[in-house]
């Protein structure tokens, strides 16, 4: 029987020769990953069932990053129910203040995903680790606690979509315009529980931060997951990084897709997405009027290094616009320091930004950036629902690190090559 990526991952994992879409599997993990506000709810659910085990100390990770540095005394209550966890289960891969990064930013760089891999996370953007090759797929806390305690999950099996992606990107254009157009075209439930796959010739003109930041929005168009090809990008990146064999699985030639999808990347341009949904898209160029009180660059979509640096291009020698607050945050401790090194956050704070620890911070409505009332922010997060940074009558555009360092420049939403 003919697969897809998703599917050959999802048939070796459960030991079956093939599976197909809608069947019911039960499938072995290669990592179980959980933060400080879901990671409390699984580890709930795993005492309440009476585990006493976890099934690989190796293959579980905690990241302490939606409210660490600690925000309140719920987040510390909630950042020590899990540090106790992890000492207790000698969990090696606990990550908290000062080694802890976005986590979707940190498995990759940490070498914890490797292609062909299986992967849930109590987080929806666990997707992003699709951009690796690997099959990697939010879930609830629930199954997070099962995870950890038998090293399985089960799964329906996704149909899915494929894209075609020819051309090459035009300058100041990035991965973040081609999955905002994509989710524009075929809309937040486009993908619904089904996989997303992303080949082609225009590979090459993907970063592997590009295609981390593709396959973490996946979830934007209801996606099971997204997964791209394995090329030679891929395979620089993981060698540097991963220590252990690994494997690698190609759709089969005649692998049955519900949609194919031709992306011709050198007619993207810089997308925003407009409140309230991120299928409502616009170029950059059409939104001049929006005037933002707030800038925010980072996120587990957009604060990798090349982000970084994408916006400190635009921001060296210039500064904010009056009026506008614009708020950086380098993804892990590692981009911090290489921006650092490279003097990007001598940049920022010399345009008048500020520089965060690592965190989710405001992406979520958490902190380190919360809107009030009818204001609104341009930011490279990764949803702007209603009262999603803050309040109700709150608006978030989503932007790329270029249209969103441009836009604290102008005062306005502009297309990056607008910046006088």
């Amino acid at each position: 029987m003919s697969m897809t990526m998703t599917q050959k991952i999802l048939a070796a994992h459960a030991g079956l020769e093939s599976v197909r879409a809608g069947q019911l599997i039960m499938a072995k993990l290669d990592m179980v990953l959980g933060n400080d506000i879901t990671s409390p709810v699984a580890i709930n659910e795993f005492n309440k069932n009476g585990f006493d085990s976890v099934f690989d100390k190796n293959k579980i990770s905690m990241v302490m990053d939606h409210f660490a540095p600690n925000k309140d005394i719920k987040a510390a209550e909630q950042c020590k129910q899990c540090r106790t966890f992890a000492k207790n289960f000698s969990i090696k891969n606990y990550y908290d203040v000062g080694e802890m990064g976005i986590e979707h930013a940190l498995l990759p760089e940490k070498g914890l995903v490797a292609p062909g891999e299986a992967v849930i996370g109590a987080d929806s953007h666990t997707c992003t680790y699709g951009a690796l090759g690997a099959f990697s797929t939010g879930v609830g806390s629930t199954d997070m606690a099962a995870g950890m305690a038998t090293g399985e999950a089960w799964f329906k099996v996704p149909s899915a979509i494929k894209f075609e992606l020819v051309g090459e990107l035009q300058p100041l254009v990035s991965g973040k315009d081609v999955i905002l157009h994509i989710i524009g075209m075929i809309g937040v439930d486009g993908a619904l529980y089904r996989s997303m796959e992303f080949t082609g010739s225009g590979l090459k003109s993907l970063s592997m931060d590009d295609r981390l930041c593709m396959a973490n929005m996946a979830i934007e168009a209801g996606a099971k997951n997204g997964i791209f090809e394995v090329d030679e990008i891929t395979l620089a990146y993981v060698n540097e990084r991963v220590d252990r064999p690994f494997n690698i699985y190609k759709a089969d030639d005649d692998a049955e897709y519900d949609e194919v999808y031709t992306i011709d990347l050198s007619k993207i341009q810089p997308t925003v997405a407009c409140p309230h949904l991120p299928e409502n898209t616009k170029e950059a160029r059409e939104l001049s009027e929006i005037v933002p009180d707030q800038v925010v660059i980072g996120s587990c979509t957009n604060g990798r290094l090349s982000d970084m640096k994408a916006a400190a291009d635009i921001l060296k020698g210039r500064h904010i616009a009056e009026g506008i607050r614009c708020i950086v945050i380098p993804a892990t401790q590692k981009i911090y320091k290489d921006c650092i090194a490279l003097g990007y956050i001598d940049t920022f704070i010399d345009a008048g930004c500020v520089v965060s620890t690592p965190t989710c911070g405001p992406c979520l409505g958490g902190y380190m950036g919360i809107l009030a009332a009818d204001e609104i922010a341009v930011a490279t997060t990764n949803r702007n629902f209603v009262g999603r940074m803050g309040h109700v009558t709150s608006k978030i555009y989503l932007a790329s690190p270029e249209v969103a360092a441009a836009t604290a420049v102008m005062g306005r939403i502009c297309d990056p090559r607008d910046v006088k």
